[in-house]
């Protein structure tokens, strides 16, 4: 038996590396890849969230009501959706290198472009473009990682990237106040233009740096020895020979199985609850009688840097128990729960924030534990395609988190009724994940 960084066992063949030996090569790919798509991960979430913080001035600015802005918001995702399929086959084909390389380039020069945004339409056409060039890249890293890590480790390494959407929250909040307060008026630009400039440019460079840093395969990457390359296939192989045949090879095969859309909705509603939080804090935080840009960004870390935490801890757990379905469904009951007491507790900023905590670790920990799911049910041409298909159609939800949201508030001055539509998804999308997928498909432990 071996053991991988974290202490789990993980199995070799015969003749294979000896534990300390397996460990000294995954702890060096780890502080490969894991910090430099970490940063990545942060860039991208930010340059897709910070909407949230841009429309505290944006919307007087330009005239734009909470409906505008909540479509404004959500048709990121149908752009998103569109192209995800074809952008992960292709990352098949030309490797993650150009493939990031084009989606970082394109999403941080459209996302610096947002600040000239005067009209709805504008802000619609410049919202789907972002979408459409940021398409790909959560579901590229993925299967990315599926070529480096074996399936024991990989609800704890996506849930380490995955921080990175916790870390966005927490350095962009203050970040973005930041911005909005003190570079308002500085050359005629208001605070929020300036924000969506600054914060743009780094996907730029930081999808040049993965041309030069990353491999497309453990085989291709100079920075390992030749023993190092065989070790990481052995262990590769060795989890593939454990967890025996995957469900799916083809991608014509995943298309066929009701699995794949069971997960697909289960997602949807995981995302639904994400996009609440990623979208409407800022919103929510202010509905306290709370004005100050910085103040509110500031108030807004808390949840992130509570739901980073708990969101690595769950994801180790299942790691170490090998069990997934109970641990996604419990966070997405966990995080619904938290935001309907917030929508309980008006004129109690206190409370409220704990609420939106519990909310915020729940709904967080719902992904890295979701996506340890399918990468171990897809294998081959299936996991390419089935992954982007579950992810693109996934992130509808992304869409109608913030219109539906957007229009209760339009319609009745508070996010409440929102949220406890977004609390009903998210509880029917654990039962889904409990009911339609079985343990046995998921080749996981059963939880009694």
């Amino acid at each position: 038996m071996n053991t991988d960084t974290a202490g789990m066992a993980i199995p070799l063949a015969p003749g294979a590396a000896a534990p300390d030996e397996q460990a000294r090569v995954y702890r060096r790919v780890n502080l490969r890849l894991i910090p430099f798509l970490f940063i990545c991960y942060v860039a991208a979430y930010l340059d897709r969230i910070n909407i949230g913080f841009a429309q505290l001035q944006m919307k007087a600015d330009l005239g734009f009501s909470d409906a505008v802005y909540g479509l404004g918001a959500g048709i990121f995702f149908f752009g998103y959706a569109l192209f995800e399929v074809p952008s992960n086959l292709l990352l098949v084909r030309i490797g993650a290198r150009k493939t990031l390389l084009r989606i970082m380039v394109l999403w941080g020069l459209t996302s610096a472009g947002m600040m000239f945004v005067r009209t709805p339409t504008q802000l619609y056409i410049a919202r789907f473009l972002l979408g459409l060039f940021e398409a790909g890249f959560f579901p590229g890293i993925i299967l990315y990682f599926t070529y480096w890590y074996p399936s024991k480790m990989r609800a704890r390494i996506i849930a380490l990237f995955m921080s990175g959407m916790a870390v966005a929250g927490i350095v962009g909040g203050p970040l973005s106040g930041w911005i909005m307060n003190d570079m308002a008026g500085v050359n005629g630009w208001a605070g929020w233009q300036w924000m969506f400039l600054i914060e743009g440019i780094p996907a730029i460079f930081l999808g040049l740096m993965a041309w030069l840093m990353l491999a497309d395969r453990p085989g291709q990457a100079r920075w390992l020895s030749a023993r190092e390359k065989d070790i990481i296939e052995q262990t590769l192989q060795q989890d593939r020979h454990d967890l025996g045949p995957a469900h799916h090879s083809s991608l014509r095969q995943a298309l066929s199985d009701p699995k794949i859309y069971i997960l697909a909705f289960s997602y949807f509603t995981f995302i639904a609850g994400t996009y609440v939080i990623t979208f409407w804090l800022p919103t929510i935080i202010k509905s306290f009688g709370i004005a100050d840009p910085l103040r509110i960004g500031l108030l807004t870390a808390i949840p992130y840097i509570v739901g980073a935490i708990g969101m690595v801890l769950l994801s180790r757990h299942s790691d170490r128990t090998r069990e997934r379905r109970w641990h996604a469904a419990g966070a997405a009951f966990l995080g619904g729960a938290g935001l309907v007491a917030a929508s309980l507790l008006p004129g109690h900023l206190a409370l409220a924030l704990v609420a939106l905590s519990f909310a915020t670790i729940g709904i967080l920990a719902t992904m890295p534990l979701f996506w340890a799911m399918p990468t171990a049910y897809l294998s081959g041409p299936a996991a390419a395609g089935g992954i982007a298909l579950i992810n693109s159609l996934g992130l509808i939800g992304g869409f109608v988190s913030p219109f539906v949201i957007g229009w209760f508030k339009t319609a009745t001055g508070s996010v409440n009724y929102g949220l406890y539509f977004v609390t009903a998804l998210m509880v029917l999308g654990g039962i889904a994940l409990l009911v339609g997928v079985p343990a046995k498909a998921l080749r996981e432990k059963r939880v009694a």
